[in-house]
């Protein structure tokens, strides 16, 4: 499906798209009852305001829907259950409106634009969210996209509509970083330490930093093969970017790098050292506990088998009684 970049429009209706932390929660709470385990996608209704060219997505609520995997064209959403929970969440707050739809994707489908045109009917210019609940990498899980009418240079084919791309974000009022802030502290895992706790956040943002390194690296390649078209917008971005770095040929910076390399390196050498010690010393305890335990289990009497002692008595009263009977009968 064509998706025409933001940028490349001149007078936009929508200029950003801004995701409150509910409609998180609330969308990946639907995926995980209805679509968990599968690869469908599941679908809902987005409510909030729009205020020039800021849509500010505050709420939203799960709307039945299926579609046909072999058939992009063959799709059902519960329209009557949409007008029925829009008209109860009117009531609540009368300020919400339909600014659009999201779904799970994780990319656009072709029957996304047919979709699409029903919320025409609610707002003129409805957006689609397309939320990753299974992201794989650390960033913004939100996709933002509205419709537009692309016309063609030749005026005998007719126009047709294509999805654009507008930048999205995560926000959230006061009280809302407050709930989020207690819902964090319940998730967290107490008992992991603040250091692999930092450790585990470094090495995501770097697994994030070398994905889209490649995906850079990727697109430069497609440009210079002449599979896609040179962007100078993009490449005034790189040139940012590259003008940020510093320069590392410079022998203070260099001197810097070494000694804080050092201290490091230093640091995780007296913690091994350390952790092997206590190890050793761990297993020499154990080893003299062992021996301790095993003295104890040699200087204990061994006993006379109860069996054999019971036998042996009965045999000396039998003998004992016949040399009295021999007595008696002798006299």
């Amino acid at each position: 499906m064509d998706v025409i970049k933001s940028k490349q429009i001149s007078s936009r209706p929508i200029e950003k798209v801004v995701v409150h932390p509910l409609v998180l929660l609330s969308i990946v709470d639907h995926y995980n009852r209805v679509a968990r385990d599968t690869r469908k996608r599941v679908v809902g209704v987005l409510l909030g305001t729009s205020f020039k060219g800021t849509v500010d997505v505050t709420n939203s609520y799960a709307v039945p829907f299926e579609e046909d995997d072999k058939d992009p064209s063959i799709w059902f959403l519960d329209h009557n259950y949409h007008e029925a929970m829009f008209s109860m969440f009117r009531r609540i707050n009368a300020k919400e409106h339909v600014v659009g739809w999201y779904s799970t994707g994780p990319k656009l489908r072709e029957n996304d634009l047919n979709i699409h045109g029903l919320f025409n009917d609610y707002v003129p210019t409805p957006v689609l969210v397309i939320i990753d609940v299974t992201p794989k990498e650390l960033g913004i899980p939100t996709k933002a996209y509205y419709a537009v009418e692309e016309v063609k240079e030749n005026a005998t084919q007719k126009s047709q509509k294509v999805f654009v791309h507008v930048p999205s974000e995560i926000a959230a009022h006061e009280v809302e970083e407050i709930g989020v802030e207690h819902l964090l502290r319940d998730v967290k895992d107490t008992t992991v330490s603040t250091l692999a706790t930092e450790v585990t956040g470094k090495l995501a943002a770097l697994k994030g930093l070398d994905a889209r390194l490649k995906e850079i690296r990727s697109y430069l390649d497609l440009v210079i093969e002449g599979k896609l078209p040179l962007n100078h917008e993009i490449l005034y971005h790189l040139q940012d970017v590259f003008n940020l770095l510093p320069n590392l040929n410079v022998s203070v910076l260099v001197k810097a790098f070494a000694v804080k390399t050092n201290d490091m390196m230093l640091v995780i050498y007296l913690s091994s050292l350390i952790r092997s010690v206590i190890a050793l010393h761990n297993l020499i305890n154990n080893k003299m506990l062992n021996k301790e335990h095993e003295k104890a289990e040699d200087s204990k009497p061994v006993a006379v088998p109860t069996a054999a002692g019971d036998f042996r008595l009965e045999l000396l009263a039998m003998l004992e009684k016949e040399r009295s009977s021999d007595a008696v009968i002798k006299s």
